[in-house]
């Protein structure tokens, strides 16, 4: 005989619930999630602590590695793609210009990038109330 385990829940209410897709295109263009008017970075990777005009605590967020990671897997289908390209239109061309020109390439457009994907996962994180933005926390004893 076997018996089932029910979990109860209690779902969130209608009001308390965020846009994603807002937060996350919010903090892409470096605004605050909540309000969309105030800076979310400080300076170039570094989250403010709180929204200068709407004062969301902003402290709580955890994007620690993932901003790069994304980063590099967007911009290497793009850079391998171009590499490959290139290779294909001009098969014959001297390797040093072309590896100087995409390491150039793909670092320039990484650190365009990559203060984006931070602010887009720091809007997602404050949408999904994750990390003390808002969600129940777990207590560790």
């Amino acid at each position: 005989m076997t018996r089932t385990l029910h979990i109860v829940a209690e779902a969130p209410t209608m009001e308390g619930r965020r846009d994603v897709v807002t937060a996350v295109r919010r903090g892409f263009f470096g605004r605050c999630p909540h309000c969309g008017e105030g800076r979310m970075f400080r300076a170039y990777l570094k989250v403010a602590d709180a929204c200068p005009v709407c004062g969301e605590d902003l402290s709580p967020q955890r994007a620690d590695d993932a901003p790069a990671y994304v980063t590099m897997l967007i911009m290497g289908h793009f850079i391998v793609a171009g590499i490959l390209a290139a290779d294909e239109l001009w098969p014959n061309s001297p390797m040093l210009p072309l590896a100087v020109g995409w390491s150039a390439l793909a670092a320039l457009c990484s650190l365009w990038l990559l203060p984006r994907v931070k602010g887009a996962l720091v809007g997602y994180q404050w949408a999904m109330r994750m990390h003390g933005f808002g969600g129940p926390e777990k207590e560790f004893n």
